[in-house]
């Protein structure tokens, strides 16, 4: 069982984590040492085979992530500045949209900056129909720093993820839905149900393709990278699987697939 910490509390159901950001008097902003516990906890949560997807949402109803936390790095230097954004990057944005097992976002309120970007950077996102989402850095002198220049843009396309970051405007979840931000609007009160409706079905399919999947969709996003070549060795790979060979034999002989994940 992966362990609750000071701003990170861990609730295993199912084979589904559901961590919950747990700073509710600061509307769940993400600070440092936040930003640590959550690493920590999905290192964790990648080593333990029973569990195999990821919920992550925010404590009360007001916010999933209502940004950094901004008296933390209101005097911060340049080297500082890059540095905050260097190890975000590493240890919570690109580590979610890499990690081997399906991560989706429950945003349960305002989800502005860091909190937008954190969302983005997981493989779903469930919003509920009180959700605002926005990017409003460029109010504080800023630009946003953990990703979401690049992956608002990949979601929205450039002139809307222009339009939001320039204007630093929030958008409601239906606009969301609408233009591609989000999977899902649903109520709050239906939130975790709607994300565990989407674990359900992901519990029953091969750990091991859903890996190589994740790898695989984010290649194409990457400039160093043939998606296609990617997907022409990974494709050949799978057929090495015992998920492979469970999964053609249950298909053969009729029955469910017993998947282990090797």
């Amino acid at each position: 069982m992966v362990a609750t910490s000071e701003y990170i509390v861990c609730d295993l159901k199912n084979g589904v984590l559901v961590i919950t950001i747990n700073r509710p008097d600061k509307l769940n902003a993400l600070n440092k040492q936040t930003i640590e516990e959550l690493h920590e906890a999905l290192v964790e949560a990648e080593n333990q085979h029973e569990i195999r997807s990821i919920i992550i949402t925010g404590a009360g109803q007001k916010a999933f992530v209502a940004g950094a936390d901004i008296a933390e790095f209101s005097n911060f230097s340049v080297a500082e500045g890059k540095q905050m954004s260097s190890i975000g990057h590493f240890k919570i944005f690109n580590f979610i949209e890499n990690y081997s097992k399906p991560i989706i976002a429950a945003v349960n309120g305002f989800a502005l900056g860091g909190g937008l970007e954190l969302a983005m950077a997981c493989h779903l996102r469930v919003v509920s129909d009180n959700a605002k989402m926005g990017l409003p850095e460029v109010s504080l002198g800023l630009i946003p720093g953990y990703g979401g220049t690049q992956r608002l843009a990949q979601l929205l396309g450039k002139g809307k993820a222009f339009e939001m970051i320039v204007t630093a405007d929030m958008i409601t979840a239906q606009d969301a839905y609408k233009w591609g931000l989000a999977n899902y609007v649903t109520t709050q009160e239906e939130l975790l149900n709607k994300c565990f409706e989407i674990t359900n079905k992901i519990s029953t399919k091969s750990p091991t393709a859903i890996k190589t999947a994740i790898k695989v969709i984010n290649a194409g996003y990457n400039n160093n990278l043939n998606g296609y070549e990617v997907e022409i060795e990974e494709f050949g790979k799978a057929f090495g699987t015992k998920d492979f060979k469970e999964g053609v034999g249950a298909f053969l002989e009729k029955r469910k697939a017993n998947f282990k994940g090797e």
